[in-house]
């Protein structure tokens, strides 16, 4: 099969534009390692795109295709139509993963992945609450800023300390903590634009342990790769710095069974999926959901024996593997650095819906 890996920040999609750096950081490392992976398979044509300015020291036999700021277009189009598959890692910012999978739609290419519509349902974190609901999911309380005007009364229904964060947004780009009135306009600010079309939410402020589950999916099935711990900066605004996996804590079952009832929630998820949630005391608290590739894949594949890009192109064909139990305790940077690697006796069994 010929796989067209198109990771959208660092591998040619904003050609020509500015690129966050955070984004493009640790959008480049999971493009190495997904490239490597899908290489190591030995059964498959991979082809990936590429910036210029990004780099990508790719295994022997991956065609590396530079797009130019001129010719993204015309070049991603031709790509995709010589592709039997495509894996598309991108921000959902703006709607962009979605473009990209209906793009690829329109084409007939086979998405690695979630198809457009699951993906849209997967990133509106404004009617994330209501589906959770209709499943029992923990989850903040959340408004949604329609207009200025309305930003205190929204605030103070929901109460201080609260979040402040696009409603479709990707890792803590544009993702502020507010303490006070003045913190909310200054959070409004920084968000402006998105303020203006009304996609601004307002969410409680969950206190505890910053974690997301990793999991494969078949589109109505999902199973538990890995459990992981995050590592955020908090101050006026979040930073996301790594990770590690797999995570002791007393609720990890708690968070795998929270993260597998919300893939219940929104149908259609494929391959490899995250879900975002922070552990308290009590309780396993859903934030939201990533319909494609994660940060936390950098330290689930070292973690892992076995190979993670296969065993999503599995789940993708319908047939959901059962990934072996995390057998090394891996704790990463955002950039891909492998910062620790020991053997752990933790014995996480896979766990599974049906």
């Amino acid at each position: 099969m010929r796989i067209l890996v198109h990771e959208f920040v660092s591998g040619g999609g904003l050609a020509g534009r500015a690129v966050t750096p955070s984004l493009a950081r640790e959008g480049a490392a999971m493009l190495a390692a997904l490239v490597a992976d899908l290489a190591a398979i030995r059964h498959h044509q991979i082809i990936t795109t590429a910036d210029a300015r990004f780099p990508l020291a790719a295994p022997a036999g991956v065609e590396v295709v530079t797009l130019l700021a001129d010719r993204i277009d015309r070049q991603l189009d031709a790509l995709i139509a010589t592709a039997d598959a495509v894996w598309l890692v991108a921000p959902e910012i703006d709607g962009c993963l979605e473009h990209l999978a209906a793009r690829a739609e329109r084409m007939g290419t086979i998405i690695l992945g979630p198809g457009a519509s699951a993906i849209r349902r997967a990133s509106d974190k404004a009617a994330l609450p209501r589906r959770l609901a209709h499943h029992r999911v923990s989850h903040p309380a959340t408004g949604v800023l329609r207009a200025d005007a309305d930003s205190k009364s929204v605030a103070e229904a929901i109460g201080y300390p609260l979040v402040v964060k696009p409603a479709r947004g990707a890792g803590c780009a544009g993702v502020c903590l507010v303490r006070n009135a003045r913190d909310l306009n200054r959070a409004i600010d920084a968000n402006r634009c998105h303020a203006a079309r009304g996609s601004l939410l307002v969410q409680q402020y969950v206190p505890g342990t910053a974690a997301s589950v990793s999991l494969l999916a078949d589109g109505r099935r999902a199973v538990a790769l890995t459990t992981n711990r995050q590592s955020v900066r908090t101050s006026f605004t979040f930073s996301y710095c790594g990770g590690s996996t797999p995570l002791e804590h007393p609720l990890a079952e708690r968070a795998v069974d929270a993260a597998l009832r919300t893939c219940r929630a929104l149908p259609g998820l494929r391959g490899y999926i995250g879900v975002d949630l922070v552990l308290t005391e009590s309780d396993a608290v859903v934030i939201e959901v990533n319909p494609r590739l994660t940060t936390a894949y950098l330290g689930a594949r070292i973690a892992i024996d076995g190979n993670i890009a296969a065993l999503a192109l599995a789940a993708c064909s319908g047939s959901l593997p059962s990934p072996p139990a995390p057998w090394r305790s891996v704790r990463f940077d955002a950039a891909g650095r492998i910062l620790c690697d020991r053997p752990t006796t933790n014995d996480q069994r896979p766990m599974t819906n049906d």
